[in-house]
């Protein structure tokens, strides 16, 4: 057996024979070795032995001797340390012989004292997590939007989803009765679908999929795919009985929570698409997100409930939380471990938690001293993103997992209702009942491709407010 010095991983032809412990070759063994201690005496060392622990000539009697009948003194320590160099020295050789620069060993490192702080619990789920990329430490971040849009008759309602953000750099808003798209890089809005007073958009939701749909709830039941490059309706689902207040995709599987209590699993590509029903809820379900995986689906409801479903065990959720006191529609998966969840409660709450969704386990929970309408973590550092109601108005960046506050960003004058973040994980977009969109810098390792950083107010192509 050789040994690559430059990886430390050791290769073995394959071969018929046993495998067993590599046999240890002493062809050129130097001359016996002089000990500085013993005055001077050559100590000749045997080729027998055992290959971890040096043959017994090489131990000092005498010394030991020495130890175990004479008290303490100045010297002993100095001895002591030389001893255990001479020790080294012998294991040393009878391991690897006279290669014992090229030589890798590895080391044990004294265990640390386990902890059962949740801070410490929450520190080690961190460093378990293999991340490309890693944090770099930031050098300033604006607590002031770098953009502003006015929005204009956003529906005030804290239960609905009118805000998304596309995988392909588009953004859609449903005010009232229509729905917009937006394009950050040309800055051009137009409008899909305005169905005056006949009805309200209750939900927004791209599909991460190409080519890419955009999924429409609405206050009568109905929801409605649509093509935005043709503008044109290509499917309309029912199975809900009252308003659809938020939306979810899972590759061709689009999930939908109602105000009529129940969770619905649409396959897109079959003519029947209803799949499944989730029914654990006991108010509106306002919260819907699917892990990053497609393996699990968290909902949150009026009923201060917090649900993990699995998408085949429709009988009942994996776990069930009541935890929180007040309404669960802020919900967020962790994009670099795929079991942490975050959630966030309502005015009665302020809190933000964290749960291992493999155990069920609350692994934290913060008091944010406001009601807690969105979240969504950093794609590119450990933090995670909260909007605020009543009575903060603002948007906050938390270290990830000491929950220490980063910045506070400020200019909205009405409760925070939705939060969407770009595709390249560099800005962050709110809708607030203050009628206006404001987007925010909140990554200073991405290199802005705008060149107009000012604080400008740009109006969405709805008449007469046009800017």
């Amino acid at each position: 057996m050789q040994q690559q010095a430059s990886s430390g991983i050791s290769t073995r032809k394959t071969t018929n024979e046993p495998i067993g412990f590599p046999t240890l070759k002493r062809d050129n063994i130097p001359p016996p070795r002089i000990d500085s201690i013993s005055g001077g005496n050559a100590v000749p060392l045997k080729s027998s032995g055992d290959r971890f622990i040096p043959h017994r000539g090489s131990m000092k009697q005498d010394i030991a001797h020495f130890k175990l009948t004479t008290d303490e003194s100045e010297g002993t320590m100095d001895m002591q340390t030389e001893i255990g160099d001479v020790y080294k020295t012998e294991v040393s050789y009878s391991l690897f012989g006279d290669d014992i620069e090229n030589a890798k060993i590895l080391q044990l490192k004294a265990k640390p004292a386990v902890s059962l702080s949740i801070t410490n619990q929450l520190e080690t789920l961190c460093n378990r997590v293999n991340l490309e990329k890693e944090d770099t430490p930031r050098t300033f971040i604006s607590t002031s939007a770098e953009r502003v849009l006015d929005a204009p008759n956003l529906r005030d309602d804290f239960y609905l989803s009118l805000l998304d953000w596309s995988t392909s750099n588009m953004i859609a808003l449903a005010l009232e009765g229509a729905v917009y798209t937006w394009n950050p890089v040309t800055m051009e809005a137009n409008m899909l679908v305005d169905y005056a007073t006949s009805k309200y958009i209750s939900s927004v939701s791209w599909s991460g999929a190409a080519p890419q749909y955009i999924a429409l709830g609405t206050s009568t039941s109905e929801i409605q795919i649509w093509d935005t490059e043709k503008k044109l309706q290509v499917r309309s689902l029912t199975g809900h009985s009252a308003r659809v207040g938020c939306l979810s995709w899972n590759n061709h599987v689009l999930s939908s929570g109602s105000l009529d209590s129940n969770i619905i699993n649409f396959d897109l590509r079959i003519p029947s698409p209803i799949i499944s029903e989730f029914k654990n809820h006991d108010g509106e379900v306002c919260g819907l997100k699917w892990s990053p995986d497609g393996s699990k689906l968290a909902s949150g409801g009026n009923d201060n409930r917090l649900n993990i479903w699995q998408l085949h065990s429709s009988s009942a959720p994996l776990f069930t939380k009541d935890d929180h006191q007040a309404c669960v529609r802020a919900l967020a998966w962790c994009p670099w471990r795929i079991e942490l969840l975050a959630s966030g409660g309502g005015s009665a709450d302020r809190s933000i938690k964290y749960w291992n969704t493999a155990t069920g386990a609350c692994l934290n929970s913060i008091d944010t001293e406001s009601q807690v309408s969105s979240l969504t973590w950093s794609k590119h550092t450990k933090e995670i993103i909260s909007a605020h109601g009543f009575s903060k108005y603002s948007l906050i960046i938390w270290k990830y997992p000491s929950m220490t506050s980063v910045a506070e960003l400020l200019g909205h004058e009405q409760r925070v209702l939705h939060v969407s973040l770009s595709p390249d994980g560099s800005t962050v977009v709110s809708a607030s009942a203050d009628e206006t969109l404001r987007f925010w810098h909140i990554c200073d390792t991405i290199t802005k491709n705008h060149s107009n950083t000012n604080n400008n107010t740009i109006g969405l192509n709805r008449p007469p407010r046009i800017r």
